[in-house]
């Protein structure tokens, strides 16, 4: 059922034959150069870089797409794949990393949101920002910087994703014109935006949480799932974290579900996804134990690994990868 919903991009990449996910190297855009040799490794099928919105647009309409252009040139060389994905929210106080216009114009009503992060397990909850998307100026905008995207890369990136939609909104009153469901909303809209722009390369949303929901009760995750069904949307997460209560009531039943129905599923082993540890043994979970759960109940094709993963580390060989 899968194959019928690939791209000739997609099938020629995942085979019948592939039995497990590929593994992507997940990193920022400007530690790419330093990661070349992790990015070279055998076992390393691509990369996913991660670019704030703030680099990439420097004024209104002023758009700076060489970091990229950089980036997709040294993995070609490498013969590697990239996924590339565009951040508008940030996870620490002073990435305030939006085009400057969307902060000082009245138009955008300030262009960011306070909100609060978990980072990891047994991590002190962390401050940041997002883009106020439910501002229709502010998500015209972001829609704009996606189209610009695609008129110069389609087809040639492997793959756009979009940031997880889990927000926790730190400002008491709400900022004007939020709602969960106007959230909900202009995240669906950017996502329809994204599939109508990129015609050749893989669309992905990746999806933990949503604001306001627990166990579907506002039905914002059964809709997103089958809307990314629908319209040949692959799907993704940032965490893999076997077994865990929050997800497991939120996003990963429904991975579960639809693992064979959607074109593409692929998560994410981030440097907070390492603090964890698996209940049963008291250790971090294992390549293995993320790998297993990632394949057999999530149905990922790709895993993006932080290039701090421990089977990643430098001093290792590629020969070690099976140990």
């Amino acid at each position: 059922m899968r194959l019928n919903l690939l791209t000739p991009l997609m099938m020629l990449f995942f085979s019948a034959a592939q039995a497990a996910p590929a593994n992507f190297l997940y990193t920022t855009a400007d530690a790419l150069p330093s990661q070349q040799a992790l990015l070279s490794r055998p076992d390393i099928a691509g990369v996913q870089l991660v670019y704030d919105w703030k680099s990439l647009e420097s004024a209104k309409d002023r758009y700076d797409f060489s970091a990229i252009r950089r980036d997709l040139t040294l993995a070609q060389r490498l013969n590697k794949k990239l996924f590339i994905q565009i951040q508008d929210r940030f996870f620490t106080p002073e990435a305030r990393n939006v085009p400057a216009y969307l902060l000082h114009d009245p138009l955008y009503g300030g262009g960011l949101a306070a909100q609060v992060d978990n980072p990891g397990e047994g991590q002190a909850k962390s401050s940041g920002w997002v883009a106020t998307q439910w501002n229709t100026a502010v998500r015209q905008r972001y829609q704009a910087l996606l189209s610009a995207l695609a008129k110069e890369f389609d087809g040639e990136v492997y793959g756009i994703n979009l940031p997880e939609t889990a927000i926790d909104i730190a400002e008491k009153p709400l900022p004007s014109g939020y709602s969960c469901d106007a959230y909900f909303q202009a995240e669906m809209e950017n996502l329809a935006a994204a599939r109508d722009a990129f015609k050749k390369s893989i669309v992905v949303q990746y999806v933990n949480f949503w604001p306001c929901e627990w166990n579907n009760d506002h039905r914002y995750m059964a809709r997103l799932f089958e809307y990314a069904h629908e319209h040949g949307i692959g799907l993704g997460g940032p965490d893999v974290i076997p077994g865990r209560q929050a997800q497991m009531k939120n996003a990963y039943p429904f991975f579960h579900r639809y693992k064979d129905k959607l074109p593409l599923v692929a998560m994410a082993v981030q440097e907070p996804t390492l603090t964890y540890k698996n209940p049963k043994t008291g250790r971090p979970f294992t390549r293995e134990e993320f790998t297993r759960f990632a394949t057999d109940y999530l149905g990922a094709d790709i895993i993006f690994w932080s290039a701090s993963t421990p089977w990643l580390a430098a001093d290792r060989s590629p020969q070690d990868i099976k140990k």
